[in-house]
Order: structure tokens, then sequence, then C-alpha cells
């Protein structure tokens, strides 16, 4: 099958740009309101504590307001250790906060240092530990919009004939095993979709909105991607079952040259049951056809 996707002559032409940031520097009074009583807090405990460990202790303690103690891990990785990851801190009841300070407590900055850095803070640098903690707090909401915006549009054209499930936004990916019980390992999506009245898919999809893309992130996504083919196909073959997989990808990343190379080496494979689609080819790209196309009568 001609890959669709190659021949498009200006990519830029067939994206959507979702705008979901506050721009410089509106952004420092925005992070400022947000994030002002949590540095206050942070403070609060550096100036009770004994030590550095014993400031880790506190923000872990399971008393601790979660949404609260998120903004102090981050501000402890910002100003007390950078080893110490958000991903792992945050993790109270599967990580302790012992073992944590016995791989990492050398790295971290003595209490009489942090006391002396932090217990006096300007104006101007509360603001500046603000925008740091909240650098990355859009991350993730233009693919909600994406997927969201995509959701309605499916809604709306196939009513009756197809729906869709996934989490619109921040929420648990579907497995594929808890649809197919002879399906073996992970294999999350962000998207299925079935037959009106029916619970097994025709289409798994997966929903991505790049910004910036490029190097060896790209890299990693070109292999993830054509790895989740391989396995779709592996248990297609197995099993008998027909499944499509669609990659619904848009963003000004997706433009960059190897992004966009991966985007044409997947549409079109596997006898066209693996397309890509932005929102604004989805009308020409994801039709009753396409989804029909081979299925088992």
């Amino acid at each position: 099958m001609p890959c669709f996707f190659r021949g498009i002559p200006d990519p830029v032409q067939v994206i959507t740009t979702i705008d979901s940031g506050v721009t410089f520097p509106d952004s420092l009074a925005v992070l400022r309101a947000k994030y002002e009583s949590d540095i206050l807090a942070f403070q609060t405990i550096i100036r009770r504590a004994r030590s550095s460990d014993e400031v880790l202790r506190i923000i872990r303690s399971p008393g601790m307001d979660k949404d609260r103690r998120m903004s102090l891990l981050k501000m402890f990785r910002r100003c007390v250790s950078t080893v110490c990851d958000t991903e792992a801190t945050k993790k109270i009841n599967t990580i302790s906060s012992e073992s944590l300070i016995a791989a990492y407590g050398h790295t971290f900055k003595p209490i009489d240092k942090l006391k002396a850095d932090l217990l006096d803070l300007s104006d101007d640098k509360i603001g500046a530990l603000a925008a740091l903690i909240g650098e990355y707090d859009t991350r993730g909401q233009s693919g909600y919009v994406l997927t969201g915006t995509f959701f309605d549009w499916f809604d709306q054209r196939f009513k009756g004939l197809y729906s869709i499930r996934g989490p619109r936004g921040a929420g648990r990916d579907i497995e594929l095993r808890t649809i197919f019980s002879d399906f073996d390992g992970s294999y999350p999506c962000d998207f299925v979709i079935t037959p009106a009245g029916q619970d097994l898919p025709v289409c798994i999809g997966f929903a991505r909105y790049d910004s910036t893309r490029g190097g060896a992130q790209s890299d990693d996504r070109t292999g993830g991607n054509a790895n989740k083919v391989d396995k779709a196909k592996t248990y297609a073959l197995r099993t008998g079952r027909f499944i499509k997989i669609l990659f619904l990808a848009d963003g000004p990343g997706l433009t960059h040259r190897d992004t966009w190379e991966e985007a044409c080496l997947l549409d079109g494979t596997w006898d066209d049951r693996v397309r890509v689609t932005t929102l604004k080819l989805a009308p020409e790209r994801v039709t009753a056809a396409w989804l029909t196309r081979d299925a088992p009568t």
C-alpha cells in the first residue's frame, strides 16, 4: 500500500497547533501565586529540621497532603539533591525514605547550608523558585486536548456505527490483555474503537502531541511505535484476531524530519492495517470503509 504521508508536500499544512502554556513574564505571576504557600511550607520544614535527611522524612510522611508533597519534592530535588527524582520519591508506599537516604544521602546539601540558602529568600528568588518547580506544569495538557478533540470528532462522525473509549485527560491506559484475555504481556493503548453494541475492538490507537521532537527522543519513539505494530501483528497472526492500529500524531514536533519519516514508515504498513493521522487528516484517514475493510463477518 503506498504511503499516504509520503505524498504530503508540506507537513506544516496538516498539523494542528495547541497552545496550552502561558508566556513569560506572565507565567511568573501565575506560578508564584500557585506555589508561594508551598515555598513557605518548605522553609518551615527546613527551619525545624536538624538534618537534610529529616527534611525528606517530613516531606514523605503519610500525613502530608499529597499535592503539597509533590511541590515539596520538586523543591527538594531543586534545592537539596538533584539526583532525587520525584517519580521515585513520590512513591511513599513502595520506596522507604531510609532506602533513599542510604542511596542518595551523600548528595544532600548540608542542613546548615540549606538554611543559609533558603530561610531568607528575596521576592525575586521566591519567584525564581516558583518558576523552577512549575516549569513542567503544562506538560501533557496539549495531548489531553488532542485526544478530547479527536474523541468529540469521532463520536459525531460515527454515531451509531462505532464507539471510541479511553481516557480523555490524565488517566490509566487501556491494557490490551484486559480486552483479549489471551494476550500476553503489557500493551497499553490510549484508545480502542469498537463497533456499536460490541465489546471487542476493531482498532487500537495511540495519541501523541509533540510540541517539539527530534534527535534521541525521536529515535526512541520510532522504535517504540514499530514495536507496537510488531507485537500486535504477532498476536493477530497467532490468534486470528482482527486488529487495526491508528496512530494519532500532531503538533509542530511531527514535522521534524526524523519524526515525519517515522510517520511515513508506519503509515500503510501491514497491508494498510496501520494508519497515521493528524486531526486535520482524520476525515480522510479514519473512515468506516477502512475500519470495516477485511473485518470478519
